[in-house]
């Protein structure tokens, strides 16, 4: 039987399962727990956002104990999502109180066990330097997270940032979201119900990665002409999808530690899923990357799927692709969920 690379772990993220820690029928630790126990993955992402009440205040105990929990089935935490609220509720934080907001969600993942942090990428600024003594201390990597649009050339400062401070306790993540060859079906017909312009939707259908579409997003918001009960889907197209190639990060492949397999539904019929899974995958084997690869789950804004069922069949189509690549293997041919 075919098996990932040596140093790859696939991981799921607890952010897959939103819907069901808001429905709150069961705590978010909890939920947490149960994709190991149901043996969807052996190492999860969380965030701490979403776990307990007390955010962003320690919360050592409760980390603890789910730290056990998730031991006692054989799991535990790889990357923890953190946050740096830029506001006070007056003024704008200074990076000192800005490291101070971040130190107790950095101590709580050490207490998770969790390998390291995770931050969107350019938002630590100054803090970066500030907070590797306290990482060092942890033992502890913060991960800047690059997806959608922030490619090397849309933020070269933040990328060279990373590869400046050449620190083990800082590495780049990178979310595959950039890498998408075409717009998610189920998104598209989203879209469509919501009432957007059946043009817009043809040419985000057929166009997605043509320079000009960017434009015509840009102007039909910019017109009005988007219906309110899908504004906030559709910024997804200026956020949180994008249009690059892997050789678009050739350059700062070295710098990685973490991905995130991102996806948005099943849908594989063109290959639109399994493509950015394949390129990423040889990519990274010819670097020699070590590190988790973490299936998360987007599409819960629009889609109302069993998010285990949902995760369960992508980490089952990402093992397939991600099986023994290394540079000179030949590409397997991915199958439709």
């Amino acid at each position: 039987m075919s098996a990932l690379p040596a140093g790859w772990t696939l991981s799921a993220s607890a952010f897959n399962l939103t819907p069901e820690v808001v429905r709150a029928e069961r705590t978010a630790p909890d939920l947490a727990l149960t994709l190991v126990e149901r043996g969807l993955a052996s190492a999860i992402e969380v965030e701490l956002g979403q776990l307990w009440r007390g955010y962003p205040a320690a919360t050592l105990a409760e980390a603890h104990d789910l730290r056990d929990r998730l031991h006692a089935v054989g799991g535990g935490v790889s990357i923890v999502g953190v946050s740096i609220d830029e506001w006070d509720g007056h003024r704008r934080r200074t990076d000192d109180q800005r490291l101070a907001f971040l130190e107790p969600q950095l101590r709580t993942s050490a207490a998770l066990g969790a390998q390291g942090v995770r931050l969107p990428i350019g938002q630590a600024g100054a803090v970066l330097e500030s907070a590797l003594p306290l990482l060092e201390e942890l033992d502890l990597v913060l991960y800047e997270e690059a997806q959608g649009h922030q490619t090397p050339a849309a933020s070269p400062e933040a990328y060279a940032r990373i590869a400046e401070i050449d620190s083990p306790h800082l590495r780049l993540l990178l979310d595959i979201s950039m890498l998408m060859p075409a717009l998610p079906v189920t998104y598209l017909e989203a879209l469509s119900r919501g009432g957007v312009d059946p043009a817009l939707v043809t040419l985000l259908r057929d166009h997605w990665r043509e320079p000009g579409t960017h434009g015509a997003v840009v102007d039909h918001l910019r017109s009005g002409r988007v219906p309110g009960p899908v504004h906030t889907l559709y910024m997804n197209l200026l956020v949180r999808f994008g249009r690059s190639d892997v050789s678009d990060v050739a350059s700062v492949l070295p710098l990685i530690g973490g991905v995130h397999l991102k996806f948005w539904d099943l849908d594989d019929a063109d290959h639109r899923l399994s493509d950015p899974l394949r390129d990423v995958g040889a990519a990274l084997a010819a670097t020699g990357y070590t590190g988790t690869l973490c299936s998360e789950w987007g599409g819960q804004e629009w889609l109302d799927d069993d998010p285990w069922e949902m995760t369960s069949r992508h980490l089952a189509l990402a093992a397939g692709i991600l099986s023994d690549r290394h540079p000179s293997a030949p590409l397997q041919e991915a199958s439709t969920p």
